[in-house]
């Protein structure tokens, strides 16, 4: 042999760091298109339009209770001893407009959420009052001075015309889809959903559905990448399983490239005798390779590379390292495709709640559980630490960052944490 000369092109990659790697992918990141749908369709959707107040909330006076619209003057100075008599000129009923207005001595009953009548400035609450008929009309005793305003908001007081109320990109939820049809936005503009192609490498594999032989495997990537797809808000096409078979996976994936926004593959990335997605960016003259090689743990083989601003993700068949492919490097893509602004997700720091001796010579990521005791964050890993292990998925709330160290974490050492569900 001579030299690096006869090493196979396979093992010899350019390392990129995990930041270094999110950069290279974030500039090609482009907005897809825009539609319109139904409010109660837009759930989960993200906005296509800021959202700006068109009117004040609320657009007129209303009573914050069920009790009297009166003149807050009026009760000046009185008390148990010396009462006010006010006479119940109308009753205002939610969704009445008032027919008289509030003068000296005067009072209307109305019902919480009704517009007050034009004169009163407060509400006295029914149980702070005693009502009484005399002469066929209706009267109120008030004994207790109530102040201008009580138990009213005004016009603009929750919102005002012309507030800034959502930027697009943002995400609806309960919480928006009530503002907005507060509003009466019965349709709304939304980013359609980014198309994701879902492959699955590999002469092993089995559909789901199939008995299982000796020697192979079910197919369960793709259930988890349309599952996370989904959860990010993609339109997952599944597509079926391919061998290792590179002309096969060539044909099948340039022509899903020009058709979908981003093609994921899982398997074939790594450096053995029948990873063909190494080979088959090695041959792919019209796409750009961002990289082919991070310097994490688990996931290191990950390759990711662009046609005219279409992505094609080489995720690892190992489903522990494919996972945090996709948390690391597709759902911030999916989420900035659908105009978010914040697209990585959420660290903060813990106690690490037991010792992990691993020596790191790459930034390993490890699935873990959260939780909060009397004010303080800790993290557990779970499971075993190991790609193929597939069953920590479904308990881990974050992944531990452990830093490149020859030593290992300490129990009780503070970490960062990246945040993947709430805390429980």
């Amino acid at each position: 042999m001579n030299g690096n000369k006869d090493i196979p092109s396979k093992f010899k990659r350019n390392i990129v760091q995990v930041s270094e790697a999110q950069k290279l992918i974030f500039k090609h990141i482009q907005n897809v298109d825009i539609e319109k749908v139904p409010l109660i369709e837009s759930f989960g959707r993200r906005l296509a339009q800021d959202f700006i107040a068109p009117i004040d909330l609320p657009h007129f006076r209303r009573s914050g209770m069920d009790g009297y619209a009166i003149r807050s003057i009026d009760t000046k100075d009185i008390s148990s001893s010396n009462p006010i008599i006010l006479e119940v000129i109308e009753t205002i009923p939610s969704g009445k407009v008032p027919s008289q207005s509030i003068s000296i001595k005067q009072a209307a009953r109305i019902m919480t959420g009704a517009m007050l009548p034009d004169g009163a400035d407060a509400v006295i609450m029914f149980e702070m009052t005693e009502e009484f008929i005399e002469n066929d009309k209706k009267y109120i005793r008030v004994k207790r001075e109530i102040n201008k305003k009580q138990n009213v908001t005004n016009i603009g007081e929750e919102i005002e015309s012309g507030t800034h109320l959502m930027n697009k990109g943002r995400k609806i939820g309960v919480g928006e889809i009530a503002l907005l049809a507060t509003y009466g936005y019965h349709s709304i503009e939304v980013y359609k959903k980014p198309t994701v192609a879902i492959i699955a490498t590999g002469s092993e594999l089995q559909d789901i559905q199939e008995p299982l032989e000796l020697g192979k495997i079910k197919n369960s990537n793709s259930s988890m990448i349309t599952s996370l797809v989904l959860e990010a808000g993609g339109n997952p096409v599944w597509i079926d399983k391919l061998p290792d078979d590179l002309n096969i996976a060539k044909n099948k994936i340039l022509e899903l490239i020009q058709t979908v926004d981003v093609v994921i593959t899982t398997g074939g990335v790594s450096v053995g005798d029948y990873d063909i997605m190494f080979d088959f960016f090695q041959q792919w003259k019209a796409g750009e390779m961002l990289f082919n090689k991070v310097a994490m743990r688990p996931g290191s083989p990950t390759t990711v590379g662009v046609f005219q601003n279409h992505f094609l993700f080489a995720l690892s068949g190992n489903p522990g390292a494919c996972f945090i492919g996709f948390e690391l490097f597709i759902r911030p893509v999916l989420k900035g495709m659908q105009g978010a602004k914040q697209l990585y997700p959420d660290t903060f720091t813990a106690y690490l709640e037991e010792d992990f001796t691993k020596v790191n010579a790459f930034q390993r990521f490890i699935r873990a559980k959260s939780r909060i005791d009397q004010g303080s964050v800790y993290v557990k890993p779970i499971g075993e630490d190991k790609s193929s292990i597939m069953v920590s998925i479904k308990d881990s709330n974050c992944l531990i960052i452990i830093p490149p160290s020859g030593q290992g974490l300490s129990k009780g050492d503070m970490v960062t944490v990246i945040r993947l569900k709430e805390l429980e």
